[in-house]
């Protein structure tokens, strides 16, 4: 434990690594303070990542309904309307490692900023782009900033946190993220309907400059907290491949990385692009309807994602992320089988829920991974892993529908995250252990 004269002193470093304390095997009763609040000064840091990304994603969430019409106004084809929001998606995943690697050498704070300048450049030029060739090349360009945002994001949680209470920090960062986005697409609309289609991409790229003054005058650097011992300040940081290597090689993280893979493609193919089409042909739901009741569902997945954070630290990370899991896979067959709007909104509840709980649990699990010096490596294969899905689901689960029917092809996303959950389940070992103190 550090000495009394080192609460004195007034570097984040230094505030961190005392109540951060010794490690869990240096016999303090981990149980009792998994109960413990947040540290002060990794509150301050948890405080404005939370502004920095809810900034960020109210500006993104701005952009939502104006999207598809934005670039139908450069008269092409329903096809290649996707493609504008594929471009994003895949510049995210190729961002991701680069965006761990960048945090690595520059640091956590310069890399935030440099994500919130060229997420602003991306979208301001997607408000300007005169043909939909330029257009795309700038969604591009705004999803690389995003991606260093986003990655860089959860490497900072994982640089501040303990495994005992990861989830909670996780969980309340996972609230702001999704809060702002929900709430993103009113103001949105609203902006697209009196001003014009492009401006909610200029007020995205308002929200991303100042998400970078954030990061830059706010955010304390947090990259070399790791070392707090003698023997850690010494040693050199493992080599990428080195890294890389030791993470590919652990079954629960491979197997989590899946999970989030998962979360995408049920997400990404499954939510946004089968269920509102089964919603209108089946159920005749207005665009209307169907968002107030996947509105409903983020509402209760931001109030189930502290305590589900708070449940992650008390009882460890697989009785979360295993029901959750389940739980997504369980919304997707009741989308598949709403008889009416009741049990479409019930679906939207389940889903909303799930979404919620198992973005915050997964990562505090391949938080509790990284060895010292390796939380840029660890999260940043992690997002990759995920944003994968983004570009991998809408596709995936398009050829299907095109092929079998929309409504199986919820089905066959329904199984997979299903097994891959039971595969967790099964395999994956637990990483937060609790012990009694020695008598």
């Amino acid at each position: 434990m550090a000495c009394h004269c080192c609460r004195s002193r007034h570097s984040l470093e230094e505030a961190l690594a005392v109540e951060r304390g010794s490690p869990p095997d240096a016999g303090r009763d981990v149980r009792d303070f998994s109960l413990h609040p947040v540290p002060m000064p990794q509150r301050r840091v948890l405080l404005w990542m939370c502004v920095l990304v809810a900034v960020n994603q109210l500006g993104f969430g701005a952009m939502v309904p104006s999207l598809p019409l934005y670039a139908q106004s450069f008269a092409v084809p329903a096809s290649a309307i996707g493609l504008a929001v594929a471009a994003y998606g895949l510049a995210r995943f190729l961002s991701a490692v680069p965006a761990g690697q960048l945090s690595d050498w520059l640091g956590r704070r310069p890399t935030l900023a440099i994500g919130g300048l060229i997420s602003a450049a991306g979208n301001l030029w997607c408000a300007g782009a005169a043909a939909y060739p330029e257009f795309v090349v700038a969604r591009f360009v705004a999803g690389a900033g995003a991606g260093l945002i986003l990655t860089t994001g959860q490497v900072v949680l994982a640089d501040i946190t303990t495994p005992e209470q990861r989830g909670r920090s996780i969980a309340i960062y996972q609230g702001s993220f999704l809060f702002a986005v929900g709430i993103g697409p009113f103001p949105g609309g609203l902006i697209a309907e009196h001003v014009n289609l492009a401006a909610p991409f200029v007020a995205y790229g308002i929200a991303s400059l100042l998400a970078a003054i954030v990061a830059w005058f706010a955010v304390a650097e947090t990259r070399d907290l790791w070392r707090t011992t003698a023997a850690s300040a010494a040693a050199p940081r493992p080599a990428f491949a080195r890294r890389l290597g030791l993470l590919l090689g652990n079954v629960g993280f491979v197997l989590v990385s899946l999970i989030a893979l998962m979360n995408a493609v049920v997400r990404t193919g499954g939510l946004f692009a089968i269920v509102p089409m089964l919603a209108t042909a089946w159920l005749g739901l207005s665009v209307g309807a169907i968002g107030f009741a996947l509105m409903l569902g983020s509402i209760c997945g931001l109030i189930a994602a502290y305590p589900a954070g708070w449940f992650a630290d008390r009882f460890g990370r697989k009785l979360v992320i295993v029901p959750a899991t389940v739980m997504t896979g369980a919304s997707m067959f009741l989308f598949y089988l709403a008889p009416n709007y009741a049990w479409f909104i019930a679906a939207s509840i389940v889903w909303g829920v799930a979404s919620s709980v198992g973005g915050a649990a997964p990562a505090a699990y391949a938080a509790d991974h990284a060895p010292a010096g390796m939380n840029a490596t660890a999260m940043s294969t992690f997002r990759m892993t995920a944003d994968a899905g983004y570009v991998i689901g809408p596709l995936a689960l398009g050829l299907i529908a095109d092929a079998y029917g929309p409504g199986r092809s919820l089905v066959v996303a329904a199984l997979l995250i299903v097994l891959v959950g039971a595969a967790f389940a099964v395999l994956a070992p637990e990483t937060l252990r609790h012990r009694r103190p020695a008598p």
